[in-house]
């Protein structure tokens, strides 16, 4: 048997690299032939995977967090000179107790500093990932950075006048047109959301960042605000464009200001690692992260492992440490679908490492048994799974769809 592992990080839990090392040494163990592809959406664990998988080396650095407090944060440099910037590192929700959450002081200014740290060590390709902020400030602290730093660099001369915003924006402007006129940036993210509105990243993320009722018009109104001065100075808005909502408007500043260009975190990593030639000599693919639900369909690591193993009929298991909505997924195209937790087993006893590592590892051993032709292995013992009970649904995911030339 060849299994192919393309799984996301179990977040707080175990990253991406530690799930796959778990399950691949178990499915060994029972004679399996394994291949492991670490994977990330864009999020938590994006810095390492593509760093990995690009051949490139981590860079230490110190930026500011959410709370304007000096951390040690890191990213990535390629061979070919291309940076990658997981902007948790500097911004994310966990680098701020619970207490301390608060949407309405949370920054991005530690971003900024990323970009320019690369910069100087002579970087103008960026990969960047949204995801696990714990921030709502429409990506402004990032240009705030940007602004002030690069000018620092006698790259722009100063321009008093107007509201600070509105002297950031003519800096950003200047930049466009020198230190950052050859820079490329790709942001790695699924997030489709604009920046405002009732589906914006006030009201759709607020409340995780720690943002209670009474913040939520106020967060919307001034990412409006933002963009609506921007588009006023520049002749142009993108704040509508799907994405701009992501990592609590840091995407809108990427695509206003960079004119960066978006792509599925997902899709661009299996792109990078070759995913679709695994996967077509693959026996089955299994896929997964913490949690799976509805949202699991929305374009999320696992559906888009999915969706692409199924050009070549290879069926995808899918395991995560809790699951909702099982025959929804099942209906979406999984051959099967796994919680590895126990039933009634606490959320906070299973999302310590060494539980959840033994969860796994209990995982492979039910389910490690060669599947039937449709993909199938039995499902026994007290894991939780769920088949397709038609004929049909095993039809749909069968391995006889491979196409025979490959």
């Amino acid at each position: 048997m060849k299994y192919l592992l393309a799984i996301d990080s179990f977040k707080g839990c175990l990253s991406s690299p530690e799930v796959e090392e778990t399950l691949a040494s178990a499915l060994q163990e029972k004679g399996a032939e394994v291949i492991q592809l670490p994977l990330s959406d864009g999020g938590e664990g994006m810095l390492e995977a593509f760093t990995a998988v690009m051949g490139g080396r981590i860079v230490p650095t110190v930026v500011h967090d959410p709370l304007g407090r000096p951390i040690s944060a890191a990213y990535g440099i390629a061979p070919d000179g291309t940076a990658i910037i997981e902007t948790a590192k500097a911004c994310g929700l966990t680098l701020m107790t619970a207490a301390e959450r608060n949407p309405l002081k949370a920054s991005t200014y530690g971003v900024g500093e990323l970009i320019v740290h690369a910069l100087r060590n002579g970087s103008q390709r960026f990969i960047i990932g949204l995801g696990g902020s714990g921030t709502s400030d429409a990506g402004w602290g990032m240009l705030e950075a940007l602004a002030e730093q690069l000018a620092a660099d006698g790259t722009v001369g100063t321009d008093p006048g107007g509201c600070p915003e509105e002297m950031t924006i003519r800096t950003l402007q200047q930049l466009g047109d020198s230190v950052l006129k050859d820079c490329t940036f790709t942001l790695a993210y699924d997030v489709r959301n604009p920046l405002c509105g009732p589906n914006g990243a006030a009201y759709t993320f607020g409340r995780q960042k720690g943002a209670n009722e009474a913040m939520l018009p106020l967060l919307d109104e001034r990412a409006f605000r933002r963009a609506e001065l921007a588009a006023t100075r520049m002749g142009y808005d993108r704040s509508h464009l799907p994405g701009a909502g992501a990592a609590g408007g840091l995407g809108y500043a990427f695509l206003q200001f960079l004119d960066a260009e978006t792509r599925s975190g997902a899709d661009l990593l299996l792109d990078l690692n070759g995913f679709d030639e695994w996967a077509a000599k693959a026996d089955v693919v299994i896929t997964g992260e913490g949690r799976s639900d509805r949202q699991t369909l929305m374009g999320k690591l696992p559906e888009r492992v999915l969706r692409r193993a199924q050009r070549y009929g290879t069926p995808v298991w899918l395991m995560a440490g809790r699951v909702e909505q099982p025959a929804l997924l099942v209906a979406a195209g999984f051959a099967r679908v796994d919680s590895i937790t126990p039933e009634g087993m606490p959320t906070d006893e299973a999302i310590l490492p060494e539980v959840a590592r033994r969860n796994i590892r209990r995982y492979a051993t039910l389910v490690g048994t060669a599947p039937d032709s449709a993909g199938h292995a039995p499902s026994r013992g007290p894991l939780t799974g769920y088949l397709p009970s038609s004929s049909a649904a095993c039809r749909r995911t069968g391995k006889a769809q491979r196409p025979t030339h490959r």
